[in-house]
């Protein structure tokens, strides 16, 4: 079939991503879903850091490649091997398909698959398929997904299912903002009653770890952003105390336990230097493969702490996202907050140079227009 989608054309161009243009709308084919595949109609997607990175080229993945990780859709049709997912049923996307049979799967959300990781950094789908092509040529998927898209076919492990009542937007940043950040905190970072919690970076994923935090009644919740108007947003859901990381070490302010969302070397090392004896530092930000940082180990021993890593916020997508809609179904969880501007698809270039300005927390391609 013939859809419309967004497909990065080369990695690295100049910014303005708005002049350079790496990213191309056209028409592209689609071909039938597989056994265990869905055709899904895109209502909404997220723009995200993890999109950037590609265009940016932080992170190097095969070109042509149709983007978007982050979105929502219906289903309309279905392979002969899904029996649990009915045509018409909204579903999320995930970016991490879990294969559920390696290794790796059986960590209860702490190692990502190592089969959904080979076939993303190969740009297929789990299932080893790509069903993308424009005049011939093969286009690749994006994180099993390809959502900047009309429409997309997707495996049955990557996606998750939720209520006709969650706005299709909303479903859509549950799938990487909200799994990503919340999920850190509560797989990874998991404070215990009475335990603070300082957030460093407050992009989409630390604003998501900051509005979880607030759901489950973190007694000490700290925000850190070296943007003003991100720290007032953190205000205004619920953060106790903000400060700009120039502010944390000037006064000297810690946490029983850090966690990082910016995914830059100077914000770990702030977040580690924050940690209070004891403590965990967790990091689900996303930095350049040859950033480093420095950390003293005698630290890691004398104040017994620990570091470690948090990848899809050490989530199983089955389990947690319905964790995560019940909450917003509570009225405790108000994703909605997070969603800066609506765009439409062809407004991607200018997206990308919104996001890597710091000037947006989620963006969304509305697709009913």
């Amino acid at each position: 079939m013939q859809i419309t989608g967004a497909v990065l054309e080369e990695i690295g161009r100049d910014r303005p991503y708005g002049e350079s243009q790496p990213i191309v709308v056209q028409e592209l084919e689609l071909s039938e879903p597989g056994g265990s595949e869905l055709l899904v109609r895109m209502e909404a997607a997220g723009v995200c850091h993890s999109d950037l990175s590609v265009v940016n080229g932080s992170r190097v993945r095969p070109v042509p490649m149709l983007l978007g990780h982050e979105a929502a859709g219906i289903v309309e049709k279905v392979g002969d091997e899904v029996t649990d997912i009915e045509v018409g049923q909204r579903v999320v996307m995930t970016f991490l398909p879990r294969c559920g049979e390696c290794k790796n799967c059986q960590t209860d959300g702490k190692l990502p698959c190592s089969v959904g990781s080979a076939t993303n950094n190969d740009g297929t789908l789990i299932s080893g398929q790509r069903h993308l092509s424009r005049d011939g040529q093969t286009v690749e998927h994006h994180l099993g997904v390809s959502g900047f898209a009309t429409h997309a076919v997707v495996d049955r492990r990557s996606v998750v299912p939720v209520g006709d009542d969650v706005p299709a937007e909303i479903a859509a940043v549950f799938g990487c903002a909200v799994l990503t950040g919340g999920g850190a905190l509560l797989n990874a970072v998991a404070p215990e009653a009475g335990e603070s919690v300082m957030i460093v970076g407050l992009g989409g994923v630390g604003m998501a770890a900051l509005l979880t935090a607030v759901a489950e009644g973190i007694d000490r919740i700290i925000a850190v952003d070296m943007s003003e108007e991100k720290l007032e947003q953190a205000r205004q859901l619920g953060a106790h105390e903000t400060y700009t990381s120039e502010e944390v070490k000037d006064q000297g302010i810690t946490a029983d336990h850090t966690l990082e969302c910016a995914g830059h070397p100077s914000a770990f090392e702030l977040a580690f230097s924050a940690t209070n004896p004891g403590g965990r530092t967790v990091t689900a930000g996303l930095p350049s493969p040859d950033a480093t940082s420095t950390i003293t180990p005698l630290t890691l021993t004398s104040e017994v702490r620990t570091v470690m890593g948090s990848y899809l916020g050490s989530s199983v997508p089955s389990r947690d996202i319905p964790r995560f809609e019940k909450l917003w179904r509570e009225g405790k969880l108000p994703v909605e907050k997070l969603i800066t501007r609506h765009i439409r698809l062809d407004e991607i270039n200018d997206a990308m140079d919104q996001l890597a300005d710091g000037a947006a927390v989620r963006q969304i391609i509305d697709f009913s227009g």
